[in-house]
């Protein structure tokens, strides 16, 4: 570092990464300083100036030995090699500079007086760490996983067990499966889905509830997936669809001769079903075998991968839900916490691995959600995107991991763009498309275009107000699966409302 260097660096004064300090500061300030800005993103310590910015210079006799030895070697740890070096500033002023760089062994501590302290910095103001801090220093380094802590206030039967018994007799093929109670904890616990609480009795790990749990989000709210459409290209007040959907992650399946076939889905089935009227279009024809051909906004698989990731390695020290947020124009997956482990956007597009949460990736993995190979986002997500035409957009932050995809081309959102009209009344486009020459695409009338779709199912609704999704399928000679999908996008566009509860309420449809 040049005299010119440290010049700007005091110049813009103490911040985040920039800490002044007199050269005669007792050792144990000094190490707080420097726990704090390594449990930061490092930066410089500048020893020999003033909080007024005034350069007094360094005159301790071996200050370099008293740094490395008495500061770092007495009172941090764990260890952490600084970059130090002194800088000369006029023909008799010196200033040392202490380096840290981006540590990863998060959270560092001051030990003094028989006693440990973290220590964040908030601005150019350092403090004790909190409770909560600690535990996102700890999960964004590795050293700490959350995912093997206990969730009070829950019990082993706070898991499903007939997806447990799935699991072991079905997924891992293990010929003892546990036949009581006492047998079950104690599995559990070697599998890392139990733990000892502050009670007497056993508790779940955030790994088992999240995995297991029957409803995971009633002891850790954390552990849902919040879905949110919007009928415009930001968000606004009025939503398509804002649900949060609470389920264990892994679904209970029957093994067959040639694969397994869900019985009862989880919650990344049923996120994706639940997504899929507002990422699919069906066009008004139908096919030569009287069918009509769904065509994906975003590739299937891309989508499905990216939703497993944000489950995957989520930072469980944050709490707020994964959420998957959709505009007329681009899905939005936001995974809380930053990148764990030293890992950047660089190093995962590259296929490197780093798993945050190791006990829920291998269930994961065990099930099949996941490959071997952990590079999902290499190998199945660029393509499928650059396929389409696009590529996603990762951004990384200290609270989440964002990945932005936008419609895949060939598919473009025509069918949701909302319309307005000229001066004399006609329909214009918004933000128009055009042609092969030149002339501007003709629009869809999304309302206009849902209820002449929906007309038969619209009319029996009208006819039996009561009628359960059965009734509806049997009565349209069509699937189940298919009215629930169809009802989901009417209910979407507000054509459709659910009164009273799901066994004795009834269909309500707005006239439009």
């Amino acid at each position: 570092m040049k005299a010119q260097d440290v010049f700007e660096l005091i110049a813009n004064g103490e911040n985040s990464g920039v800490e002044f300090k007199r050269d005669d500061i007792r050792p144990e300030q000094l190490a707080r300083e420097i726990v704090a800005l390594a449990n930061l993103k490092g930066g410089h310590i500048l020893l020999g100036v003033e909080d007024d910015k005034s350069i007094t210079g360094v005159s301790r006799n071996n200050l370099s030995e008293w740094v490395a030895d008495t500061v770092f070697g007495r009172y941090v740890h764990p260890m952490i090699l600084p970059y130090y070096e002194e800088v000369l500033m006029d023909e008799s002023t010196r200033v040392a500079v202490i380096t840290i760089g981006q540590e990863v062994s998060k959270p560092y501590v001051v030990r003094a007086n028989d006693r440990e302290t973290a220590y964040v910095r908030i601005g150019a103001v350092t403090r004790p760490a909190s409770r909560e801090q600690l535990l996102m220093l700890g999960s964004a380094s590795g050293m700490i996983h959350s995912e093997i802590m206990p969730v009070n206030r829950t019990v082993f039967e706070s898991l499903d067990q007939a997806r447990l018994e799935n699991y072991l007799r079905d997924i891992l093929k293990d010929p003892e499966v546990p036949e009581n109670r006492e047998s079950w904890v104690n599995r559990l616990q070697a599998l890392g889905f139990m733990t000892a609480g502050v009670a007497k009795e056993p508790v779940c790990t955030i790994a088992g509830l999240v995995l297991f749990g029957i409803k995971p989000r009633q002891t850790l709210k954390q552990s849902g997936v919040r879905l949110m459409f919007f009928n415009s290209l930001d968000k606004e007040y009025q939503a398509q669809m804002d649900k949060v959907l609470d389920a264990p992650l892994v679904g209970r399946f029957q093994p067959g001769k040639t694969r397994k076939n869900l019985i009862d889905a989880g919650l990344i089935e049923k996120c994706l079903e639940m997504m899929e009227p507002f990422i699919t279009h069906e066009p008004n024809e139908i096919d030569e075998n009287f069918r009509r051909e769904r065509k994906w906004l975003y590739p299937y698989e891309a989508i499905r991968e990216l939703l497993i990731n944000a489950l995957a390695h989520r930072d469980w020290t944050r709490f707020v839900d994964v959420e998957i947020v959709g505009y007329q124009d681009r899905l939005e997956i936001i995974s809380p916490g930053t990148l764990p482990n030293s890992m950047t956007i660089e190093k995962m597009l590259a296929g490197q691995r780093s798993a945050r949460n190791h006990i829920i990736v291998e269930v994961l993995r065990d099930y099949g959600y996941v490959d071997a190979r952990g590079m999902g986002v290499r190998t199945k997500v660029i393509p499928a995107l650059k396929a389409g035409g696009t590529e996603p957009l990762f951004e990384v932050t200290e609270d989440y991991l964002k990945t932005t995809v936008r419609q895949i081309k060939g598919h473009s959102d025509l069918i949701n763009r909302p319309l307005t009209t000229d001066s004399s009344g006609h329909v214009a486009e918004k933000a128009g498309n055009t042609g092969e020459e030149g002339q501007v695409e003709p629009q869809i009338d999304p309302m206009s275009d849902l209820l002449t779709r929906h007309d038969d199912l619209i009319r029996a609704i009208r006819e039996n107000p009561k009628s359960d999704y059965q009734q509806l399928a049997n009565r349209l000679g069509v699937s189940e699966a298919t009215i629930k999908r169809h009802i989901q996008k009417l209910k979407g566009a507000g054509i459709l409302v659910r009164m009273g509860s799901r066994k004795i309420g009834y269909w309500e449809v707005k006239e439009k």
